[in-house]
């Protein structure tokens, strides 16, 4: 009698190995857990009210994550993106309460404005070989100076309001600062914008060519120049999408709260950065996933509300938050370990 084995090389991988070399199986992990101990803590956490706050809270910042994970994929650091949501909103607010343009046109030449930093970070990136961390706090700097100085000299405030009489203000709020009613409850539609904005870059990280590029360029950029793929296009295209998001992000807040302060942004590009981190992706580029980093927002928005529900001091969120991030990092360090045994 004989008897024949399975080559390993073509087994059929265990269910525990197909999940390991997910990035974002340790996030969603841990949003099981924040969700199951604030679901016990307190009653207001799952009810309908509740669920719409911390959706609400992780929406925007979970847009930007989102974005921020392809850059980190890719292999760099923005660290002008949270600002870049107030530059944003400001072009917008100011060109439509000052100079009196309609607020669609506002919009379009904000994103223009947002396009062209994004391009020209990705660009400077690239031609000076400078650290992309460097490159982006000069960014973040310049645009916060510009910020102050051209609000203050505009409106004499550090502050744009005024947008709800603007003419075209009512279909772009519709657009980008409606709810949605669900049960009875109303949904900010930045959730809506958060899941459609997440799915699509996932969809583009893991079923197009250029989300090979993302790995690629992220893992070894002059591997990935050698093999053909165009690696300063790649990343240029990844900072202008992060742009992208800071104006999708201004926008929506611009005409839901119809005012912009010049300072606002400042030092949110760090929360960002540890979603994504939370979600799966790697410091040093080439791992991670979109739906990760959308999953470590909602970590933040469910610990973030879920502290406030429960009555807790706030000051014990940024404990959560280091405690988070460290853990995120050696969570992943070890998943990337192990897919790397699997996948030989």
């Amino acid at each position: 009698m004989t008897t024949t084995t399975l080559d390993e090389r073509i087994a059929k991988p265990r269910l525990l190995d197909r999940l390991v070399v997910r990035p974002e199986i340790g996030a969603l992990l841990g949003a099981v857990v924040v969700f199951l101990f604030f679901t016990l803590v307190t009653d207001q956490f799952f009810s309908g009210s509740g669920v719409a706050t911390w959706l609400d809270d992780a929406s925007t910042l979970g847009i930007m994550a989102v974005a921020v994970s392809l850059l980190m994929i890719g292999g760099e650091f923005d660290l002008s993106a949270g600002v870049m949501t107030a530059s944003t909103a400001l072009v917008t607010a100011t060109l439509a309460t000052q100079a009196g343009w309609n607020v669609w046109l506002a919009l379009f030449a904000s994103l223009v404005f947002a396009l062209a930093v994004g391009a020209f970070n990705g660009w400077l990136v690239m031609r000076t070989g400078l650290p992309s961390f460097i490159v982006t706090l000069g960014t973040f700097l310049a645009l916060q100076g510009l910020n102050l100085g051209i609000t203050r000299l505009v409106t004499g405030t550090v502050q744009v309001s005024g947008m709800r009489s603007t003419d075209g203000y009512e279909s772009a709020g519709f657009v980008f600062a409606s709810t949605v009613d669900v049960g009875g409850t109303a949904f900010q539609i930045s959730i809506v914008w958060w899941i459609g904005f997440a799915v699509l870059a996932a969809w583009l990280l893991v079923r197009t060519r250029f989300g090979n590029w993302i790995f690629a360029v992220g893992g070894n950029a002059q591997s990935s120049r050698a093999v053909g793929v165009p690696v300063v296009r790649t990343k240029i295209m990844l900072f202008m999408t992060t742009a992208l998001a800071a104006w999708l992000v201004g926008s929506i807040n611009i005409l839901r709260f119809a005012s912009v302060q010049a300072n606002q942004g400042i030092g949110l590009e760090f929360q960002y950065i540890i979603a994504a981190v939370i979600g799966g992706c790697l410091l040093t580029g080439g791992f991670g996933s979109a739906i990760g980093a959308a999953i470590g927002a909602l970590i933040f928005g469910m610990a973030r509300q879920g502290i406030v529900f429960a009555r807790w001091d706030s000051d014990w969120f940024m404990l959560f938050l280091g405690v988070m991030l460290l853990s995120a990092v050696l969570v992943n360090n070890a998943f990337r370990r192990r897919a790397e045994r699997v996948r030989r």
